[in-house]
């Protein structure tokens, strides 16, 4: 299908019109859960395929080049080792078992499944990613593995059609064991909390006070950390150079984020999140539906068996340790999503003594998730022999 627009200006002009509606359209209680990434694949998976916007264009590419590292640095610069070891041990315990099941299933799915797809060892890295950190993780590791535009796409259609339902049940849990009388007896180990629902100063997207200086020196420390990781990358052969640059900048980004000045700069998470918009929306502008369902089926059972069957150990490991219900769900959500949905899923549940666990336990996911994924992927290769 032809598409109806390919100037350069239009094109731009109708991205920044996504992610602007994206961010919008949060302002509606029916919206505000699902959050900006969502309606950015989305968005872009219309434009795409009613033939508005072409399913790829140059401008797509400096996207692809640059969103992704300058939107994590900014993203991570929110990380506080401090605040991970003055950390409760149970909440530790329930994250460090949310990344450990992803792990385990998806390197035994991966026997499976990995060999049937085109480049299935990258895609389980992938998955890694966003099941331990979220969709920032996802695109970063892809990037660190030099996935194909093609390949992004049905990784991230998959996530979305296997994803989004799953994490529509996580917000349904909180209500759902409240009224059981048969989970409280299977899963008696549970917080008391009975304080009402915190205040919102720390919700992302709401008004807060910056100034162009602010985000100034953010996009300069995104770029001067990117530029800095691709310099250290080319030191190493070319075969894991683009990993290594994903490495390097989630390293360096932690250790300026432990500067207290650096860390404390308003808006690094969000600003981080609306570069990362750009690159979501693009993503949803590659994903061929016609082409998708002919050829990534295996791709969405694959993403399936990884989510469910990392939920399943998850549990179990967790019921095993009594460990209490609610830091099991917070550190579901924060692997399955991030810190902002576990913090959420907190405060509409009235668990207001976790909210700020949530949120940490968010962080140290989506850290610790490049490492591994990346980690993982390469096992992965050496073993299906790709």
């Amino acid at each position: 299908m032809e598409s109806l627009i390919n100037s350069n200006v239009v094109v731009l002009a109708i991205l920044t019109t996504s992610v602007a509606f994206s961010f919008f359209v949060l302002r509606y209680k029916w919206a505000s859960w699902a959050g900006p990434a969502l309606f950015s694949v989305i968005i872009g998976i219309i434009l795409g395929n009613v033939g508005i916007l072409p399913h790829w264009h140059d401008v797509y590419g400096t996207f692809f080049e640059y969103a992704i590292p300058v939107s994590l640095t900014m993203m991570l610069l929110n990380v506080n080792l401090k605040e991970w070891l003055a950390l409760a041990k149970r909440p530790l315990l329930a994250m460090g078992f949310a990344v450990l099941s992803v792990s385990i299933v998806t390197l035994i799915a991966s026997l499976f499944f990995a060999s049937k797809i085109a480049d299935g060892w990258k895609l389980a890295g992938m998955f890694i990613g966003t099941y331990t950190g979220g969709s920032s993780n996802l695109t970063a590791i892809g990037t660190g593995l030099d996935a194909s535009p093609e390949l992004f796409a049905s990784a991230n259609a998959a996530d979305y059609v296997v994803g989004i339902p799953a994490l529509v049940l996580f917000f349904a849990l909180p209500g759902l064991i409240a009224k059981s009388t048969w989970f409280k007896k299977w899963w008696p180990y549970s917080l008391k909390e009975d304080n009402a629902l915190a205040n919102d100063e720390n919700d992302l997207f709401a008004k807060k006070k910056w100034s162009i200086t602010d985000v100034a020196i953010l996009f300069a420390i995104g770029f001067g950390v990117t530029a800095i990781s691709q310099g250290l990358a080319g030191l190493f052969p070319e075969l894991y150079a683009s990993a290594l640059k994903i490495i390097f900048i989630t390293t360096i980004a932690i250790i300026l984020a432990q500067f207290k000045h650096i860390r404390s700069i308003p808006g690094n998470t969000d600003l981080g999140i609306f570069v990362a918009m750009f690159f979501l929306v693009i993503i949803g502008l590659t994903i061929d539906l016609k082409e998708f369902a002919n050829s990534a089926p295996i791709i969405a059972v694959f993403c399936f068996v990884i989510i469910l069957g990392s939920f399943l150990l998850h549990i179990l490991l967790c019921r095993l340790f009594k460990i209490e219900y609610q830091y099991v769900l917070i550190s579901v959500v924060a692997a399955v999503a991030d810190g902002t949905s576990a913090a959420v899923v907190a405060g509409s549940a009235k668990w207001k003594s976790i909210i700020g666990t949530a949120i940490i336990l968010g962080s140290i996911g989506m850290a610790l998730g490049n490492y591994i994924g990346i980690g993982i992927a390469y096992v992965i290769r050496s073993l299906i022999g790709a």
